[in-house]
This record gives structure tokens, sequence and C-alpha cells, in this order.
């Protein structure tokens, strides 16, 4: 890979990855991303309008041979450890924005603990405070 990703940018590929696994990016898995950027204090200073590009740049990964490898590993290299549980949060969130976790969502929560050494009471809490936000009255 050519160009230095941001932790920043990163954190979107995270996004974009978990809204793609399923092979169907929806308007609620892309309008959240978009909303997230915009008020999450870890994207600050990040600069909205390179959002789409920064999307481009993580689907042109993702088409590539071992896509999904690429992208996990740009990831856990680019993150900083005191933002690997706000990645996972991130994840969860994406995944759970069309209320409808999918197996190859779930699977790919699974690969992300593994890539960035999560341990599973932590998880466990960031999945159980998604399940709370996302529940219907």
């Amino acid at each position: 890979m050519s160009k230095q990703v941001t932790p920043q940018e990163a954190l979107i590929y995270l996004m974009v990855m978990m809204s793609a696994v399923d092979t169907a990016m929806n308007d609620a898995e892309m309008a959240r991303i978009g909303r997230l950027v915009q008020f999450l204090p870890v994207f600050k200073g990040f600069d909205e309008n390179r959002l789409v590009d920064v999307c481009r740049d993580c689907a042109r990964l993702l088409e590539g041979p071992e896509g999904l490898d690429i992208v996990l590993e740009v990831i856990r290299d680019t993150v900083p450890h005191r933002l690997i549980d706000t990645a996972y949060a991130l994840a969860v969130e994406i995944a759970a924005a069309d209320y409808n976790i999918q197996q190859e969502e779930i699977r790919l929560l699974q690969l992300l603990r593994d890539r960035l050494g999560l341990d599973k009471l932590t998880c466990a809490a960031i999945e159980r405070g998604a399940m709370a936000r996302f529940r219907h009255a």
C-alpha cells in the first residue's frame, strides 16, 4: 500500500469494511458513518469533505486480493492502542445500524476482536451498550 493512512482514516476504513462485509452497503449504514464522523470527538479535525474519498480508498482495497486481511492489518497497525476499544465500538455501531446483524458481521467482529487483541469482557460491554441503544420501544 503506497499511501500512509491516518488513525481517523483507519477508523473510517473499519466502518466501511463492517458496512460492506454482507455485500450490501445500505443507506442506513452509510448515513451512520457520516453522522459518527461529524460528531464523535475521535474525528475532530477530520475534513468531512474527504469522507467519500476515504470510503472509496477502502472499497478499492477490499476489492483486491486478500482485501479484508489487508484492511484489518491497516487498522491494527494504524489505530493507536488507546483507541482500540473505540474502533470496536464503531464496528458494532455500524453492524447494528440497520437493526439486523448478519452472520458475516458477527464473523467480522470476531476477526476484529482477535486481530486487535481485545478481551471478551470489553467486547461484551460494548455489544451490550449497542443493544441498549438500538432497542425498539
